[in-house]
């Protein structure tokens, strides 16, 4: 039996960038990979925070030259409904940043992780499923679908909603689901967009679009399902009208490129994110609707704080605590993005006059208040980031 230190079970865009970032700690690293499907026609914005990551990894120069930024993230009310909120543009200079993050096709950023987990010498690339983990007090032991079986000292879990290890963890799950369907799909179109990312609200949900290298943009266009069936069955050219329709033309006409997927929404949050000699990251702990670029960014923070946690022990052999630490760190982060996510969306299919005056009350102050505003993005971009800049701020005036 084959023995690692750590294994990382899926080779999806989170396992992949787990596996790297612990095997750059002189950890040996086995990935549990199976491969893909189906191509993800997706795309991730990665945030500031983010991005220092892939630096740091020595990633971001070859994820670059496929990469957009996103320098305003404007929000437009596009219901028809009594009470509407102002539109509000969030700028990433009002918070000193040249771009929120890039916008980046999946197939692009897993290509460059998938080269780099080739070329890195601390991984052992397994390309098969994990079946079972046993979890005991000294490691771990996985059986592969092969039959054949590795020891670890930890189990990082990135096998997604459906994961096998955390069920064999006993970890429970809470799910929901949305009536909503999410329609993903890349355009062309005539006019530059200017770096600027545009999410109208619509009554069936957020319309996301949000800028790749040139004259194409990216699209989550959230809708309802038998609406998202209509869409689905028109033709290329219909479906391009009828984007550029709900883009009130801001970007010229619309061409709409091909192999448009659609996905049902749902949310999934774990109990726990790590027990024993297990860990989850990515979508084997949390899963939200594609709003406000928040999914992947939570998924990289899992793995930042994993590789904290991996980091200070200085090589020491990993304890059986490590699952319980890891929890620890996680809970808050986790919980209050899914629940402002979940909060959000669910506002947006509401038709209860009170909710809809609170969500247009909250885009009127921030779009009237630039000191709020900045500490809104700034919490975006970075959980505590907004409210260590207004300490750093008042330390200087006590000292002035």
């Amino acid at each position: 039996m084959s023995a690692f230190d750590i294994a990382i079970v899926g080779g999806g865009m989170a396992g992949s960038v787990a596996a790297l970032s612990l095997a750059r700690l002189g950890r040996r690293v086995a990935l549990l990979a199976p491969p893909a499907a189906v191509e993800d026609k997706r795309t991730t914005a990665l945030m500031d925070q983010s991005i220092r990551f892939m630096e740091r990894l020595g990633l971001w120069d070859r994820i670059a030259p496929s990469a957009a930024a996103l320098s305003t993230m404007r929000i437009i009310d596009g219901t028809n409904r009594l009470l509407r909120a102002p539109t509000v543009s969030f700028r990433s200079s009002e918070v000193g940043l040249e771009a929120f993050g890039y916008n980046i096709p999946n197939a692009a950023l897993l290509a460059v992780l998938g080269e780099a987990v080739t070329h890195e010498g601390n991984i052992t690339l397994l390309p098969q499923a994990a079946e079972h983990v046993d979890l005991l007090a000294e490691g771990v032991q996985i059986a592969l679908q092969d039959g054949s079986r590795i020891s670890a000292e930890l189990v990082v879990a990135a096998d997604g909603r459906k994961s096998k290890m955390r069920d064999n963890a006993g970890i429970g799950v809470r799910h929901w689901s949305y009536p909503q369907t999410a329609i993903v799909l890349n355009f062309s179109h005539d006019l530059p967009h200017g770096n600027i990312s545009t999410e109208f609200h619509t009554e069936s949900g957020p319309f996301t679009q949000v800028p790749l290298p040139g004259n194409r943009s990216s699209l989550v266009w959230v809708r309802k399902p038998t609406e998202a069936d209509v869409l689905m069955a028109l033709s290329p050219e219909e479906l391009s009208l009828r984007v550029e329709k709900q883009m009130q033309s801001m970007l010229g006409k619309v061409i709409v490129e091909p192999d448009v997927q659609a996905w049902p929404l749902s949310g999934m949050m774990a109990h726990r994110f790590g027990k024993g000699r297990l860990v989850l990251a990515g979508e084997a702990g949390h899963v939200f609707p594609p709003i406000g670029a928040q999914g992947f960014n939570l998924s990289l923070r899992d793995i930042i704080h994993l590789n904290d946690l991996i980091s200070d022990l200085k090589g020491e052999p990993i304890p059986e605590s490590i699952g319980d630490r890891f929890d620890r760190r996680r809970r808050a982060d986790v919980m209050t993005r899914t629940a402002g996510v979940d909060l959000l969306n669910r506002s947006l299919l509401s038709d209860f006059l009170p909710t809809q005056m609170v969500r247009a009350a909250g885009l009127h102050v921030l779009s009237a208040l630039p000191p709020l505003r900045a500490l809104f993005m700034r919490e975006g971009i970075e959980p505590g980031r907004g409210l260590s800049a207004i300490g750093d701020a008042l330390r200087g005036k006590l000292r002035r």
